[in-house]
């Protein structure tokens, strides 16, 4: 199942991160960011729930950037 989130970052380098801590999370198959849109489409892999693991998703990314938001 994939899914787009609206996201609030400041910069391309900040949204590489939130992308990169996004993939690294459990129960998530493939994420993208599009700065440009500011947007995050993510897959879901097969059986999870995707907002458990979208509340997760969010704690990584505020992990790496604490000013940015997903709006899920």
């Amino acid at each position: 199942m994939k899914k787009t989130y609206k996201i609030d970052v400041d910069c391309a380098n900040c949204a590489n991160k939130m992308e990169e801590a996004a993939r690294k999370t459990e129960g998530v198959q493939s994420a993208t960011v599009n700065f440009m849109a500011l947007k995050m489409i993510v897959e879901f892999a097969e059986g999870q729930a995707p907002k458990a693991v979208m509340e997760q998703v969010r704690r990584n990314c505020k992990k790496v950037e604490d000013d940015c938001e997903i709006y899920l």
